[in-house]
């Protein structure tokens, strides 16, 4: 029986092959252990919706960087392909130089074992996967192929993440952001905060 991938479990380590600073390195997931990783899984290189997924992680990436955070994009594309896609200029349908590692997943390994991979297209569902310093995922999301993620959504999940990682106490409510009110969970002192945003 395949086990299912949940919040919670720890995430599937993986070696693979990466393109950084245009050149290939293998990458081991959990030589991040330590750091906070956001993994995301994009369909193709050279498509339409992926290059501006990437492109704006990678424009960003500075402010992922800063918080302690590892960005890593994945495709079943080979290293070769990813290397093409970015010596292609912007203006030509390609990336240009990134700012974080993409890594090839060429026999599919890894897309099956987050549960992205999308068996009848062969290619992997718009997955993307908060993992912690200690290698555990907090939070995931899914998009199927045709649409795209949010930064900016990504960024304030991590901090809401960060956060209630570094106060055990506290949780965050819905739309949390940077510096707005936490409550305690708990009945009588969560009124605390109910009260403060009536």
């Amino acid at each position: 029986m395949e086990r299912c991938l949940r919040v919670g479990q720890p995430a599937p380590d993986f070696t693979a092959t990466a393109v950084y600073d245009q050149e290939f390195k293998t990458l081991k997931l959990s030589d991040y252990r330590g750091k906070y990783v956001i993994l995301f899984f994009y369909p193709l290189d050279f498509t339409f919706v992926c290059p501006t997924e990437i492109t704006a992680f990678s424009d960003r990436y500075e402010d992922f960087s800063k918080i302690d955070t590892e960005v890593l994009g994945v495709s079943v594309d080979s290293e070769f392909s990813h290397l093409a896609w970015i010596q292609t200029d912007r203006k030509e349908g390609g990336i240009g130089d990134i700012t974080y590692p993409l890594v090839s997943d060429i026999k599919k390994e890894i897309s099956t074992a987050y549960n992205v991979l999308d068996p009848d297209a062969g290619v992997a569902l718009r997955g993307l996967f908060i993992i912690d310093k200690d290698g555990v995922i907090q939070h995931e999301t899914v998009n199927n192929l045709s649409f795209g993620r949010s930064v900016d959504e990504t960024l304030r999940t991590l901090k809401a993440i960060q956060y209630v990682q570094s106060h055990p106490d506290e949780v965050c409510p819905a739309g949390w952001q940077e510096g707005d009110k936490t409550m305690v969970p708990d009945p009588k002192k969560s009124k605390v905060y109910f009260s403060a945003v009536s």
